[in-house]
């Protein structure tokens, strides 16, 4: 901010008493310090006179709130002696003035500092109204209340949360203004254009206050340097001078109103607003008002408590807080009864700060609202949990680009499908957005259903590619679909324009799979082709986002290379014959990431390959005809005295017998019947109808129709997933002895 001069610059002198250094050199002038340690009455500056606003004034500057000082000449700057003696503490008026800028806008006007000190010296002369140097105007006193506004609101406005803030206004008011504050807020606050449906409740959200004499770290260093300590903050007959110290230097809490003990709190924590009542009045009226107004007298006690005393004359100042739409909370400024009490003038501060405090509030609420939908938003997209797939473990991790986004286009899903197969989806939608997120939506719930059809990998990535282009024609995406059997131990994989997955052995080798690559889902008018590699049992396959592997600092390939290298290494580190546990190796994989690495969301899906051995498989083709059923009901014991799981043999027999009897009705090809032992013995009965089967309660006439109640009462799990060429009906029973996971 331009400072326009009050009078003609000239060579400062050293100021007596500043002495010079060991070297010779004449110290800093101190006469900012001394300028300010008088308080006598300027004509034109006593509240109500010529150099004090009136009451209903209204702020001239939108970023300030009062009146620019204009530039004035000193009649007396070339009259010898005497205008050099006012150019000198023209120039010591200015000193101070800058201090208060500083010290404010850097946060030192909280006591605790000699910076703190000169900030609170400043405002003593500049702020208090209860005089100073005799020479310095009306104009240079409010001068000095426009540029500490100017840095107190750019205080205030640097915080992006609530929190910081009502911080940001504490510190830029105490002690600079007032000696202490307390703000009220509603609670809950509102959002946008809610409107309460109780009664309006005011909380106190923050305090401050001068702290005492022994935690104020530049008291004991101003005194050594030779500076005297400015009256009004820090000393002499200031507010820890002479009447609020006691014998031990300590302050002495029963002088200083609204303030008790350390701990307790200075005024009731809950305020509810009687409707009609003084405070309703104060908070409708939107402007400042002294704590001796008729008004405040009824409103302060009010929002503090009747048991807590309120400041005599105008020593307090009661500002309600308007955000955009409504009245959202309170800020009551007051000040010791050693300090020069508000002048009419501060009313206009009082409402700059409360206005900019306000506002910043509403954008920190509405702030804070969206940051919950969108942060909700992503949660809702992503697996809460991941699906337990026979024959595979899986781990996942996502990380957003910065905590203050947590929404982007990067998803992972995992997918059981008929035959105990699982597919693996990765993808990144490009962007960071809202409308990344959505989209990312919309492909997963494609990806999803698509799944369940059980069509083939290449298929799946065809049909996302429509779906992007019905969406809009800048919708790019990338993924990866990937399909697991562990009764074949093979994996097909199938690309859209992503990274290629790293496949890590149980010897320790990690390797990159060569799968084409593809083009982007979005592009249109490409094929997609899909390979099938082996996926031995113990190996584990990385499925990521391109925010893992390439940031500003490295190209994606390189990132690649990294991948494959710190994977082989932790693999090492635990065995060749032990692999390394998923959830920690999934954390020794981000942990690669370095401090300037986070450019983008990052999603990882880790699969590691259990599989089913051979052994525990029997598969049998069934022709549909009348001898079906008998036919499974003998294959189904063979394959359980084979696995010694004879206590299952008549439930097993009826279930089958049941489901295979329901396919043979409507199936024109043979039928496929297949047993798994795992943790669980599961049955897979397939066919070419496509029509899924329904559970239905039979009449008492009725001859069928009670083979799936059978089922559902019997079988620990059952259901019916349709296929391309038809549909596979399935149940699992407990083995003996094993926990029933239910």
């Amino acid at each position: 901010m331009t400072e326009y001069p009050t009078s003609q610059e000239g060579p400062q002198p050293v100021a007596s008493g500043g002495g010079t250094d060991d070297a010779g050199h004449g110290k800093a002038p101190i006469a900012a310090a001394e300028a300010v340690r008088t308080h006598a009455q300027v004509p034109g500056n006593e509240p109500g006179g010529a150099g004090a606003a009136g009451p209903d004034a209204r702020p001239h500057s939108e970023s300030s709130g009062l009146p620019r000082p204009r530039a004035t000449a000193d009649p007396g700057a070339g009259e010898g002696g005497q205008g050099s003696a006012r150019t000198r503490d023209g120039a010591a008026a200015r000193n101070a003035a800058d201090a208060v800028d500083t010290a404010v806008d850097t946060g030192a006007g909280a006591p605790g500092g000699a910076a703190g000190a000169a900030a609170g010296s400043a405002a003593g002369a500049g702020l208090s109204g209860g005089g100073g140097i005799p020479e310095i105007s009306s104009a240079r006193r409010e001068g000095d209340r426009l540029r500490f506004v100017g840095a107190a609101t750019r205080r205030i406005a640097r915080g992006i949360d609530l929190d910081e803030i009502v911080l940001g206004l504490c510190r830029a008011t105490v002690p600079t203004f007032s000696d202490a504050i307390l703000v009220y807020l509603r609670d809950p606050l509102p959002v946008g254009d809610e409107r309460p449906v109780g009664p309006v409740v005011l909380r106190l959200r923050r305090t401050d206050r001068l702290r005492p004499i022994d935690d104020l770290t530049g008291a004991e260093s101003a005194g050594t340097a030779g500076v005297p300590a400015p009256p009004g903050l820090m000393g002499g007959a200031g507010l820890l001078g002479v009447g609020l110290l006691g014998a031990s230097g300590e302050l002495d809490f029963s002088q200083l109103p609204l303030v008790g003990p350390q701990g307790d709190l200075p005024a009731a924590e809950l305020c509810e607003i009687r409707s009609g009542g003084a405070l309703a009045e104060v908070l409708r009226g939107v402007r400042p008002v002294f704590g001796s107004s008729a008004a405040a007298k009824a409103a302060l006690p009010e929002l503090l408590g009747s048991e807590h005393p309120v400041p005599r004359g105008q020593r307090a100042i009661l500002a309600p807080l308007r955000g955009r739409r409504r009245v959202i909370g309170a800020a009551v400024f007051l000040r010791t009864p050693d300090r020069p009490a508000f002048e009419t003038n501060d009313l206009l501060v009082a409402a700059q700060l409360a206005t900019h405090t306000a506002l910043g509030i509403d954008k920190a609420v509405l702030y804070g609202r969206e940051a919950y939908i969108a942060d909700e938003l992503q949660r809702t997209m992503l697996p809460d949990s991941l699906p337990q797939p026979t024959g595979v473990r899986l781990a996942s991790r996502y990380l957003p680009a910065a905590e203050t986004a947590r929404v982007g286009g990067d998803w992972y899903d995992a997918i059981p499908l008929p035959g105990s197969r699982v597919a693996l989806v990765v993808g990144d939608v490009m962007g960071h957005s809202m409308t990344s997120a959505a989209i990312m939506g919309q492909l997963r719930t494609t990806a999803q259903t698509l799944a369940q059809l059980d069509l083939p990998p290449a298929e799946v990535l065809h049909h996302l590619d429509e779906q992007a282009q019905r969406l809009g024609s800048d919708r790019m995406a990338t993924c990866l679909y990937a399909v697991y059997d562990p009764v074949s131990h093979r994996i097909t994989i199938a690309n859209a324009g992503h990274p290629p997955p790293v496949l890590l052995h149980l010897g320790g080798r990690a390797e990159v799979l060569r799968v084409p690559p593809g083009a982007p889902i979005g592009v249109g008018g490409v094929d997609f082709e899909a390979v099938e590699l082996d996926a031995p049992a113990g190996a584990t396959l990385f499925l990521y986002t391109d925010g893992l592997v390439e940031s500003r600092l490295r190209d994606v390939w390189t990132g690649i290379e990294q991948l494959r290298e710190r994977l082989a290494t932790t693999a090492q580190l635990t065995g060749l014959d032990h692999p390394p546990p998923l959830e920690a190796l999934c954390d020794d994989v981000l942990d690669m990431l370095g401090p300037g690495d986070r450019d983008d969301d990052i999603a990882l899906l880790a699969a590691r390959f259990d599989g089913i051995a051979p052994s525990d498989v029997a598969y049998w083709f069934l022709d549909p005809e009348e001898t079906a059923p008998g036919r499974a009901r003998r294959f189904a014991r063979r394959a359980l005295t084979r696995w010694g799981l004879e206590e299952l043999q008549d439930s097993l027999e009826l279930l089958v017998s049941e489901v295979v009897t329901n396919a043979v009705r409507y199936a024109e090809r043979p039928v496929t019947l297949r047993l798994l032992r795992t943790d669980v013995l599961r049955c897979e009965v397939g066919d070419d109808s496509p029509q899924l089967p329904r559970q239905r309660r039979a009449r008492d006439t009725d001859e069928g129709g009670r083979g799936l109640f059978l089922v559902n009462r019997m079988a620990r799990r059952w259901g019916a997933t349709r296929l391309s060429s038809g549909k596979v009906v399935w149940f699992e029973l407990s083995l003996p002895g094993a926990h029933d996971r239910r």
